[in-house]
């Protein structure tokens, strides 16, 4: 899971952090091994919060300051290194989706963040906060927009979508939106590092997953999982619940259309949005 990062203390507060917890490491006589045993976790775990590669965790930083004998001042630096763009509940996920070498995610509600247009955004945004200010709106609208930027960079991940046939069918901000949603589905689609399968009602039988799900890969860190519901989500990273999944996720593969067919559908449902 490296990154190069600069680890600046100055530079942000999660660099800040990362740089304070190197001093108090070091000045506390411990490796990164030895202290990540003292806090039940690894010594590379470790070495991610001191190369602000990953986010703190609060759990974590109090662990920490009981070990180092540093009082609560990790656990001050974790508030505010954790402040992000994103939900609360989704924000660790989605700094490891920058790290990510493969993201293989099910889609059985709606289109998937990294596949969504602006103006769809906005429409289930708007939807899901209803009495909120558009300033508020479209600043959520505006940090989706940004995560989708990992699909242009060198380093882009290869990306694995399946989506249920009924998100296609949801007609969510209108015939325009959906019509111009499905075509910039089928347009990444077209990448070499991207595929996009189609679940069809027909094979629900054969295989199920019951809410938004994302898997990441990493070239030197394990597996991890993520699963959301309607304002909530999880970041899993126990090894038999992950597997548990990746399983499911099989299976679900296997039902799914081929990318072809999966393209043609797609492409057949963009123009029913667009017949009068």
């Amino acid at each position: 899971m490296n990154q190069t990062k600069g680890t600046d203390p100055y530079a942000d507060p999660r660099a800040f952090y990362g740089s304070e917890l190197r001093r108090l490491r070091e000045t506390a006589g411990f490796s990164q091994e030895q202290l990540g045993e003292r806090v039940f976790c690894s010594g590379t775990y470790v070495g991610q919060f001191e190369t602000a590669t990953r986010r703190p965790q609060l759990e974590v930083s109090k662990l920490l300051d009981e070990v180092l004998d540093s009082g609560e001042h990790l656990q001050r630096l974790c508030r505010l290194a954790r402040k992000s763009k994103v939900a609360e509940y989704f924000a660790d996920a989605a700094e490891l989706e920058k790290l990510a070498q493969t993201i293989c995610e099910y889609a059985p509600v709606l289109v998937p963040g990294l596949l969504q247009t602006r103006s769809y955004a906005r429409a289930i945004t708007r939807a899901a906060m209803r009495f909120s200010p558009d300033e508020a709106v479209e600043e959520i609208v505006t940090a989706r927009m940004e995560r989708q930027g990992i699909l242009n960079a060198p380093t882009a991940p290869v990306l694995w979508e399946i989506i249920h046939e009924a998100v296609l069918q949801a007609p969510i901000g209108g015939p325009e939106v959906m019509h111009q949603q499905l075509l910039r589905i089928a347009e990444l689609a077209s990448r070499p590092r991207v595929v996009v399968q189609v679940l069809p009602f027909s094979a629900m039988n054969e295989a199920f997953m019951d809410s938004m799900t994302s898997i990441m890969a990493f070239d030197d860190a394990p597996t991890v999982a993520y699963t959301e519901g309607a304002g909530s989500g999880q970041l899993i990273e126990e090894p038999a619940l992950v597997g548990q999944i990746l399983r499911s996720y099989d299976l679900v593969r296997a039902a799914a259309l081929s990318p072809a067919a999966s393209l043609a559908l797609i492409q057949s449902v963009a123009e029913d949005y667009r017949t009068p």
